[in-house]
């Protein structure tokens, strides 16, 4: 009678794969450089986070809000009355961007009588808009006639808004972007429809 036969398991032969992949790495590294280029183009371009520094805008922007710029905006046309938009405003001490709302483009004339604003002779309300405006500074002569290529803003807290009452026109080039969507805080998400 043969002797029974005894069966050795294989034998694991290891892969010759090191368990430090190079590869891996460098695709990590290019998604990641890929992203940083991507969203400087977005920021560059498209569209920009800002954050409200100023009480300006009350109640319609609130201080720390945080608020969505479009940039493409103004590549395809230009600022209209009521576009409430971020811009660097034209006086040499200022270090932060303002955002405020258009009153009056390039050729219109804008007038302030008893607490009111009038452009091109008719009253303009805005809805979110409130105290009275006055004028804040001597060389800001009204009727005002903006000059081509600029535009004449003001913020909604009248009261409290330095803006083109005391600098005078924002020169269009100044604008960063228009303001489309604030998105925090969360509860107060809204966008803005023109």
């Amino acid at each position: 009678m043969a002797a029974p036969q005894t069966v050795s398991p294989p034998e694991y032969v290891p892969l010759d794969e090191p368990p430090f992949s190079w590869r891996a790495i460098l695709e990590i590294v290019q998604a990641l450089a890929l992203a940083v280029v991507i969203s400087v183009v977005l920021n560059l371009f498209v569209v920009q986070v800002t954050e409200v520094r100023q009480r300006s805008m009350e109640t319609t922007l609130e201080q720390n809000d945080r608020v969505l710029v479009s940039k493409l905006d103004y590549r395809f046309g230009g600022p209209q009355r009521g576009d409430i938009i971020v811009f660097n405003p034209p006086t040499p001490d200022a270090t932060i961007p303002y955002v405020k709302r258009v009153i009056a483009v390039g050729g219109e004339t804008v007038d302030l009588r008893n607490g009111n604003v009038f452009v091109n002779g008719k009253q303009v309300d805005i809805a979110q808009a409130h105290g009275a405006t006055q004028p804040q500074a001597p060389q800001i002569a009204y009727p005002f006639t903006v000059p081509d290529g600029q535009v004449f803003v003001m913020g909604d807290n009248r009261t409290f808004s330095s803006d083109s009452r005391t600098f005078g026109a924002v020169p269009v080039p100044n604008i960063i972007g228009k303001v489309i969507l604030r998105f925090w805080p969360f509860d107060r998400l809204v966008f803005f429809e023109w």
